[in-house]
């Protein structure tokens, strides 16, 4: 059976009295409506008549340069690049002017062609999907992936119109009114830690956290920690919430098995040599059983490109509603566009992308990222700073906070090298808060962060045991 041939015998969406109305408006009130024009979002493309196109780019270039736009300006500097008599003449600005009923109407005319713009670029993607499909040199999953991709850059052409000031007040104020009445520090998701929840006040909406440290330093087990308790809710709101992890290096059977052993606080190596007591395996399956209800959900997919990950992830947003994603580790992400321009650059685009997917779903990002030699390197000190960020400088910039993890114990020269189960976390970076150090207690045999002070919350979980309650 034949394959069905796409219509390609079919005007598009455009409406040209709109696009009149538009360029009409802007020669009567050029001051109000070609800056609503622009702030609305319609540019030179959303126009499907290629006369109007022209123009209303002259205009957008006359209102940069500070020039009055108008009937005589407009002609005259038509007339000087030699363009006024392929547009019909100056009865053709004449007549915009005339079949323009009001001003007044332009915000209409205006949201008119940019819907009409939509509608084109939908049926645009449309057929390069088709036509894609159809040539079938990808695979089906990497296919969807740029097809989702494609359908979500035309979405973002909705999303640049500013908000009224009114709504963002009453917006600022419900989330006042919301602090206020949960009468605790904590605006964002606890992590389990109470001294880290001090500094940040939970992971926030929108946030890209970056967790950096040298190899060995424990970053995946404290990021995995971070999971557990916000999947079981072992914070300190104790609302269990869905989390999504991207692991590019451990596969899920690996993670799994850690996760469960570290809960257990058995040892991973012992286990896999098989040197497990009765007591042992029944702590291993009372762990397993609690993290059963763990709200998780685990891509081990190696080799992942950044913009492949933002689809998958905007699908578990959709069908899961995940309130926190993980990425182990950013290194190992791709972003193939970039990739003949070294590996900064690529690594600059990927750390951009990924703010992006915080910034577009609304929940917090944390991303683990390798540091440079750097540190062990130095003669003084073996402590990581900011510059030590492997591959780009951007990772720094795109950040809202970032997260330096070493141990002393790694290092001989270090003041507190003997405390073996110190592990110190820098918020080296808090772009809307306090930066700080945060003591926490590494137990390498279980791969387990906990506490290093005393507190209340009393439920288990790492960082949660005797927790102190962030107030």
């Amino acid at each position: 059976m034949a394959a069905p041939a796409a219509r390609t015998d079919r005007i598009p969406p455009y409406s040209e009295d709109a696009e009149r109305g538009v360029l009409g408006s802007a020669l009567l009130d050029a001051g109000r409506v070609v800056d609503l024009a622009v702030e609305r979002g319609p540019r030179p493309e959303s126009f499907y008549v290629p006369a109007h196109q022209a123009l209303f780019e002259l205009f957008i270039e006359m209102n940069h340069e500070g020039r009055p736009v108008d009937l005589l300006t407009v002609g005259d500097r038509l007339r000087e690049r030699g363009q006024l008599e392929q547009m019909g003449s100056a009865a053709f600005l004449e007549h915009l002017v005339d079949s323009t009923p009001t001003p007044a109407h332009a915000e209409y005319y205006i949201e008119l062609v940019r819907q009409k713009h939509l509608l084109r670029l939908i049926i645009d993607r449309a057929r390069e999907a088709i036509d894609t499909t159809y040539a079938a040199e990808e695979d089906a999953d990497s296919i969807l992936g740029k097809v989702e991709q494609s359908f979500f850059e035309i979405s973002d052409l909705q999303r640049g119109q500013m908000p009224p000031w009114p709504n963002l007040i009453v917006q600022a104020v419900e989330e006042i009114e919301k602090i206020y009445a949960l009468k605790k520090g904590l605006t964002g998701i606890p992590t389990g830690f109470h001294d880290l929840d001090r500094i940040l006040l939970g992971l926030q909406p929108a946030d890209m956290i970056v967790l950096a440290a040298r190899p060995s330093m424990g970053k995946t087990s404290l990021a995995l920690n971070i999971v557990e308790n916000v999947a079981l809710g072992l914070g300190g709101d104790h609302e269990a919430r869905p989390v999504a992890v991207f692991s590019l290096e451990m596969s899920r059977e690996q993670l799994v098995r850690r996760m469960i052993c570290s809960h257990a606080e058995v040892s991973s190596h012992k286990l896999s040599g098989g040197y497990i007591s009765t007591e042992y395996h029944g702590r291993l399956m009372n762990s397993a059983s609690a993290l059963n209800k763990a709200k998780v959900l685990l891509d081990d997919t190696a080799g992942l490109e950044v913009l492949e990950l933002r689809s998958r992830a905007r699908r578990l947003k959709r069908r899961f509603d995940i309130q926190l994603i993980v990425v182990d580790y950013m290194q190992m992400l791709n972003y193939p566009q970039f990739a003949s321009e070294g590996r900064q650059r690529e690594t600059a685009a990927i750390s951009g992308a990924l703010k992006g997917m915080a910034k577009e779903l609304r929940i917090p990002v944390l991303v683990l990222s390798q540091l440079s030699r750097a540190p062990e390197t130095r003669s003084t000190t073996a402590i990581p700073r900011l510059s030590d960020l492997r591959d780009s400088g951007s990772i720094e910039q795109d950040a809202d906070v970032v997260l330096l993890l070493r141990r002393p114990c790694k290092y001989a020269d270090d003041q507190e090298h003997e405390d073996i189960t110190l592990a110190i976390v820098e918020v080296a970076k808090h772009r809307n808060g306090p930066t700080g150090i945060v003591k926490m207690n590494f137990e390498e045999d279980f791969t387990r962060f906990e506490n290093r002070a005393a507190g209340v919350d009393q439920e288990g979980g790492p960082g949660a045991r005797d927790a102190e309650e962030v107030s």
